[in-house]
């Protein structure tokens, strides 16, 4: 057994934002190691939201993860022989990584041609509240309310 939890590493802010959230989501996006193509990628997005709406983009992703975030969550427990969906808050830390990866998840899961395009235009959809990440949250919140009768069951 452990005698204490494994330390977070610290990570280090991104050059052109300053922002450690940017690093973490670009962490996200990354794959098989490419940093600099993940962050070529998130940069181009934030470039093309810029461009289509008009305003800051840095400001309508920051708008878009605020509007993904989760405040409560199901989670399976079984008791008795049956499995129930029990809902419960989300740590801080768990909010943030959801709702990035679920705008990184869905798009991908969208239709263009780059991931930069993909990834603005999900990232857009968030900021004013609809796309399928904003979704994922409202059924996760809608799940958690369906079974609010379970909430006793609480650890």
């Amino acid at each position: 057994m452990r005698k204490q939890a494994a330390k977070k590493m610290p990570l280090a802010p991104d050059p052109r934002f300053n922002d450690k959230q940017v690093t973490r989501f670009v962490n996200n996006v990354m794959e098989q190691g490419k940093k600099s193509i993940a962050f070529r990628i998130f940069y181009d997005a934030i470039d093309r939201v810029s461009t289509i709406t008009n305003d800051n983009g840095y400001e309508v992703w920051k708008k878009a993860i605020t509007n993904v975030t989760p405040a409560v969550e199901v989670r399976s427990r079984r008791i008795g022989g049956a499995t129930f969906q029990i809902p419960s808050e989300v740590r801080p830390d768990r909010k943030i990584s959801l709702s990035m990866k679920w705008l990184i998840r869905f798009a991908g899961e969208r239709n263009g041609k780059s991931m930069a395009e993909k990834l603005a235009a999900e990232i857009i959809a968030a900021a004013k509240g609809e796309g399928a990440a904003f979704k994922k949250k409202e059924d996760t919140h809608r799940m958690a309310e369906a079974n609010k009768a379970f909430s006793h069951f609480r650890i």
